[in-house]
């Protein structure tokens, strides 16, 4: 298959107008004009990105990554394809023991059936922090134990990615010692001053959940994880960038502050996205949402109602980041942060054919996954 005339994203993050050629499911060529008679798209006027990676979200069209079933992630994984989203890292929540691990079970077994890609879990609780523990159920929240997570990875056959910690609960830098050539660890749900959170990213954490929500805000005589983020470059904050849980302004400055290069977009969406207004729930709890904003019944955000794709548009139209920088925060970025750049993440020859026609106004034309155009 070749796409013509397309305006094609580049590694070198920028647009390139010319052709790419598809074959066996992977991109032969990326910006010449490959010979061939073989099936052509015209893409005139069109952006062609790669597919979307979000690596924080928790479902989507009615379904929930804690439903625990293939059913669920069958769900998951056709809407997040009929968005742009191609490569899913759901995660989980703070629930029962026993139901994690079938969770975990669940993701590990399922089989491919076609959408997105399920590239990995993001194990968000249960070793938070109670007094952050923002949409998370409280009763289930315990301190880092790295042989539990060990059985939960077994479960998952290796498919965990990430684990999200509070590094001033007990036990946790030691976890970080043990679990750090594991998986990637991110801090979360924390109530961390600076010092501890610099403590826990010299042990080896380097990612930072949806950055500024579950954790103290940034003060000038106190920093807190904000600040410990900051300063130190291998570390990578998440953005939920829906209109709802993070102001433009401080998204702005949060580019400014980090550098595009460590900004990683997600969505955290719950299983309300694609739905109309109404009552969910979200790791066992009620949820009540209304447009964008998603509350439990005590007015806590929970989650966000918008997949990674309306994050992204909403960067670039209303934020005012640019759309080559946008969209490296929202494919190669993440695809980095959990190891899949090799496959996926950019328009590459040798890399998986997932990628995205956008027109001028950032709607989606098509969307194609190991190089076949995916239809609902």
């Amino acid at each position: 298959m070749r796409i013509r005339n397309a305006n094609i994203y580049t590694e070198e993050h920028r647009f390139v107008r010319g052709d790419a050629a598809v074959e066996n499911g992977r991109f032969v060529s990326c910006t010449g004009d490959p010979a061939g008679e073989e099936a052509v798209v015209d893409a005139e006027g069109m952006y062609l990105i790669p597919g979307l990676v979000d690596i924080h979200f928790h479902g989507c069209k009615g379904a929930d990554m804690c439903d625990g079933t293939k059913e669920a992630l069958d769900v998951i994984t056709s809407y997040e394809a009929s968005v742009g989203v191609t490569s899913v890292c759901p995660a989980t929540m703070t629930i029962p023991k026993d139901e994690l691990l079938e969770v975990m079970k669940n993701a590990g077994s399922y089989e491919y059936s076609g959408g997105s890609h399920l590239v990995g879990i993001n194990m968000e609780g249960p070793f938070i922090s109670p007094a952050k523990k923002g949409a998370q159920a409280a009763e289930n929240i315990m301190h880092c134990d790295y042989e539990y997570f060990s059985r939960l990875q077994k479960a998952a056959n290796g498919l965990i990615k990430l684990v999200d910690i509070a590094p001033e609960e007990p036990g946790a830098m030691e976890f970080i010692d043990r679990a750090k050539g594991e998986v990637v660890i991110s801090l979360a749900h924390t109530a961390s001053d600076y010092d501890t959170a610099r403590e826990a990213i010299e042990h080896g954490a380097s990612h930072a959940t949806h950055l500024y929500n579950a954790m103290p805000p940034m003060n000038h005589r106190e920093p807190g994880v904000i600040g410990a983020v900051r300063d130190s470059e291998k570390c990578h904050p998440e953005l939920i960038c829906d209109g709802v849980h993070i102001h433009p302004s401080v998204i702005r400055a949060t580019f400014a502050m980090f550098g595009a290069d460590r900004m990683i977009l997600i969505s955290d969406s719950m299983r309300a996205t694609g739905l109309e207004d109404g009552e969910y729930t979200l790791g066992g709890q009620p949820v009540t949402v209304r447009g964008n904003l998603a509350t439990l019944h005590d007015g806590t955000i929970a989650g966000s109602a918008t997949n990674l794709m309306d994050c992204m548009r909403f960067v670039v139209k209303t934020v005012g980041i640019p759309l080559e920088t946008a969209v490296m925060c929202a494919t190669e970025n993440p695809a980095k942060e959990i190891g899949i750049f090799n496959e996926v993440g950019s328009i590459s020859v040798g890399k998986r054919a997932d990628f995205v026609l956008l027109d001028q106004e950032l709607n989606i034309a098509a969307v194609y996954i190991d190089g076949k155009e995916f239809t609902c």
